[in-house]
């Protein structure tokens, strides 16, 4: 939407100046006049060059979590919905989120629902989100749907960053090892290469294997990271088809110790999210659909789907998800359990309570096996240059004596 500048004056002869995104200038001037301002100036505001250098939406999960704890206890003190967005909007931090904010007050002020609103920024808000909001809207009852979302988002939050964070000792390890070879390569081997050179002596294979190495990274290293830039780029190619994230999503789920968190991270993510829904007065098919879109796996996703059209169908939602071999035996008899009950969403909160302690305990086990394979491995690599550029050195002395 365009960005409008505006001066008004209060009931009380008080000046506003601010900005406001709005499609056009009359709706500006309407948007005022709701609000009891005296308009007197409205034009379009200056454009601003901007160099952006943003990844993503610029909306992080926090900032919607506080955001939708704020609404919720609004909502449930009684204010209109019109002004608990207004000032979520004016006492947000993130200024995409602000912005966001402004523009579903605009389209809830012009009659639409809230979460046909919302439904038109989805990098703010997810289908999850709005389709929860929707039944909260038509049942009544948005504030408790709120505090769902809220706290729902957390514990998703807190999964991901779990796995996250699993990664971060082996990428940093990963990359001291590449750095520590890369430096050893370009500036202490050849040191070592002109001091053999000038003795004329036979050299080890481990020493002319390693000679040979550093010479490659100094004369094509050029060639070097443009086949790596290649293959990273043909790899996130290959990730972007359907089929392509189908098959490295299996080979994920199938790695040891790292698919077993990639899989409790999947069914804690996949049972939440679907209780959720369900407890929350959103129909098992819709529920269904948004919690693929959102698994994050394509075989997860396609599990899922599998049982949508197998409830379409008039069948159970436990036997194409067996079909998987994704998810555990307990997890298929619990869900079963759940669907001859009647309390699937409890059935699957206490799933995803259990998994969420299960990838802590998997988490840790990760870290607990990464930490000597990395030091070992990082031992082998550079010790192994060290000795192969000192076996040569070794003969020297033994051809002297």
């Amino acid at each position: 939407m365009p960005l409008f500048q505006y001066t008004a004056r209060t009931l009380k002869g008080e000046l506003v100046n601010d900005k406001i995104d709005l499609p056009s200038r009359d709706d500006v001037i309407a948007h005022l006049r709701k609000n009891r301002l005296v308009v007197v100036q409205v034009r379009a505001a200056p454009k601003e060059f901007k160099l952006s250098l943003k990844f993503g939406s610029g909306v992080k999960t926090r900032d919607v979590v506080v955001f939708t704890r704020q609404f919720a206890t609004m909502i449930n003190a009684g204010l209109p919905l019109v002004q608990a967005l207004d000032i979520l909007a004016q006492q947000t931090e993130n200024k995409v989120l602000a912005d966001v904010t402004r523009q579903v007050v605009y389209d809830v002020e012009s009659g639409q629902t809230l979460a046909d609103a919302l439904r038109k920024h989805p990098k703010a808000f997810s289908d999850l989100y709005v389709n929860m909001v929707a039944a909260g809207e038509a049942g009544g009852i948005l504030d408790t749907i709120l505090v769902r979302l809220a706290e729902f988002l957390e514990k998703n939050d807190a999964i991901v960053r779990k796995v996250k964070g699993a990664m971060i000792y082996p990428a940093v390890i990963l990359s001291v090892a590449v750095i520590a070879v890369t430096v050893l390569l370009i500036f202490v081997i050849p040191t070592f290469q002109n001091m053999f050179a000038s003795v004329n002596l036979q050299l080890p294979l481990p020493t002319r294997i390693v000679i040979g190495a550093s010479h490659m990274l100094k004369e094509y290293w050029w060639l070097i990271a443009g086949a790596i830039a290649a293959a990273v780029f043909a790899v996130n190619r290959y990730y972007k088809t359907a089929p392509g994230r189908l098959q490295i999503d299996t080979l994920l789920l199938k790695m040891p110790v790292l698919g077993d968190v990639l899989r409790k991270a999947a069914v804690s993510r996949f049972t939440r999210t679907l209780g959720t829904l369900i407890s929350s007065g959103v129909s098992i098919l819709d529920g269904l659909e948004i919690t693929a879109r959102t698994a994050g796996n394509m075989v997860i996703h396609n599990a899922v789907m599998e049982s949508r059209a197998s409830i379409a169908g008039g069948e159970t939602i436990s036997a194409p998800l067996a079909k998987s071999k994704v998810f555990p035996p307990m997890v298929i008899s619990m869900i079963s359990v759940g669907e001859q009950t009647g309390g699937m969403d409890e059935m699957l909160s206490k799933i995803a309570d259990f998994y969420d302690d299960e990838v802590d305990a998997a988490v840790s086990a990760l870290l607990s096996l990464m930490e000597p394979i990395m030091i070992v491995v990082l031992g082998v690599i550079v010790g192994g240059m060290v000795v192969a550029m000192y076996l040569p050195i070794f003969d020297m002395v033994n051809a002297v004596q």
